[in-house]
């Protein structure tokens, strides 16, 4: 039986979702591409399908993510870049020859070359990354509110108050928590009575 992967957190934006193949950065993290076919399966539901990854490719793919994560966070806590993870992010966007095309639906979709095609995908989502920390999309960089995961993400919310990075897990998590402390606060109090 194949090994079962934990799902992606498929986001609106393209370098966010890629930063998030890495979860629960401050607690017990959870790599959700451990191996070259599982960027195979990410790469392919976030539209940029290629046909396979090497285990160089895997590497470059990961060293790419935690660049965009470094960047990332240091945009949303208002600090300098690191001069570091700039130079990656840059390298692999100029590396990149993926070609945005228009479909017929009206829709913008990549098309990757054949030679490199992973490379074409890191460049696409280099790319994204250089977008959303340079301020060009509306929106902001954020981190998430939990203390496990402190994950940065695009806030496209109307009042650019997002407090986690997905409220299905992280948000959920913490009102779960603040509902069960209060709970046993009110215990507390009813036992003192």
């Amino acid at each position: 039986m194949p090994a079962q992967f934990p799902e992606f957190r498929l986001g609106k934006v393209l370098a966010t979702s890629f930063t998030a193949t890495l979860t629960e950065r401050r607690g017990d993290a959870l790599e959700r591409i451990p191996t070259p076919s599982r960027l195979v399966d990410w790469l392919a539901v976030s539209g940029l399908a290629v046909e396979s990854c090497t285990a160089a490719q895997h590497e470059r793919a990961r060293e790419l993510r935690e660049s965009i994560h470094a960047a990332a966070t240091a945009a949303a806590l208002g600090e300098p870049l690191p001069a570091s993870a700039v130079a990656v992010i840059n390298d692999y966007s100029a590396q990149g020859r993926a070609a945005a095309v228009l479909t017929p639906e009206g829709n913008r979709q990549w098309r990757l070359s054949s030679a490199s095609s992973v490379e074409d995908a890191l460049g696409v989502i280099a790319a994204d990354a250089i977008s959303i920390i340079a301020g060009e999309r509306d929106g902001r960089l954020a981190l998430c509110a939990s203390p496990t995961c402190q994950a940065a993400f695009f806030d496209t919310s109307r009042s650019r108050s997002r407090r986690w990075c997905d409220m299905g897990t992280c948000g959920n998590r913490e009102k779960k928590a603040r509902f069960n402390a209060h709970k046993q606060e009110v215990r507390a109090s009813a036992k003192q009575s």
